[in-house]
């Protein structure tokens, strides 16, 4: 018999190969679950998974092709919990914005978590778990970042209908939404002077996330029984004080502002 909570379970992590996404495979493989670490990098989560050891294994894929996530569930087999980490940013004023850049962050954070769910209700077993990410800026805009604004709030709310929709099964979604979290995603970010400090003077705690700080957030939602429709903001307190101005520190640097 299958324990969802742990030995025996079967995990999923989309977008595992790096930042948040690993830290999450080495706890849910710490938690006794066999791991499936899938990214676009194929060759990165192979080397993952060769970290873990066996008998976690590494895939291959991409969010935005449908293709692509319907292949990989169909090797995965049955699962007991998907964590779909999967996500990037640009930054331009929306006056500015070209068409196509706006759709590339919305295909990969809003309609390839679409897709996700889509196969993911397929091939959890009942009372599975699917967990996706968020962010701080779901809730809070900032000048410069309407495409990944709107993705994410748009993600909050399909976290709300996925939710409805798979309880007839058991299967709980919900989100994390994290505030600045160092990762090769926000690399970019944190080179931008001020930038760092800007986040950390508007964060209570003072201080920016680590990967680890969300993995332990995604490992008590798999394993919260009671729990669906959630979207639970790990972010040191900074929604409750102001988004920096991340568009104001870039244009300095590059001297149009």
């Amino acid at each position: 018999m299958v324990d969802n909570n742990g030995d025996g379970a079967t995990a999923l992590v989309i977008g595992g190969a790096s930042g948040i996404g690993w830290a999450t495979a080495k706890g849910l493989a710490g938690d006794g679950k066999r791991v499936i670490v899938a990214d676009l990098n194929g060759d990165g989560a192979a080397a993952r998974a060769s970290e873990l050891g066996a008998p976690h294994t590494g895939d291959e894929v991409n969010v935005t092709d449908e293709a692509s996530v319907a292949a990989l569930f169909e090797r995965t087999g049955p699962l007991d919990v998907v964590v779909c980490t999967a996500g990037f940013s640009n930054i331009s004023l929306i006056v500015d914005m070209p068409v196509d850049q706006f759709r590339s962050v919305v295909d990969v954070c809003l309609t390839g978590s679409l897709i996700v769910a889509k196969y993911a209700g397929r091939t959890l077993r009942d009372n599975g778990s699917l967990v996706w990410i968020s962010s701080l800026n779901a809730r809070q805009p900032a000048a410069g970042m309407s495409a990944y604004c709107a993705a994410k709030a748009g993600l909050s709310m399909l976290t709300q209908v996925a939710a409805i929709e798979l309880a007839t099964r058991g299967i709980r979604v919900n989100a994390v939404a994290p505030g600045f979290v160092l990762t090769p995603l926000t690399e970019g970010a944190a080179m931008v002077p001020g930038t760092i400090e800007g986040y950390t003077e508007n964060t209570v705690l003072g201080r920016t996330g680590t990967p680890e700080d969300i993995a332990q957030a995604i490992l008590y939602i798999t394993k919260a029984p009671w729990l669906t429709g959630e979207v639970l903001d790990i972010n040191g307190g900074a929604h409750m004080l102001r988004y920096p101005d991340v568009m104001g520190a870039l244009q300095k640097l590059m001297g149009t502002a």
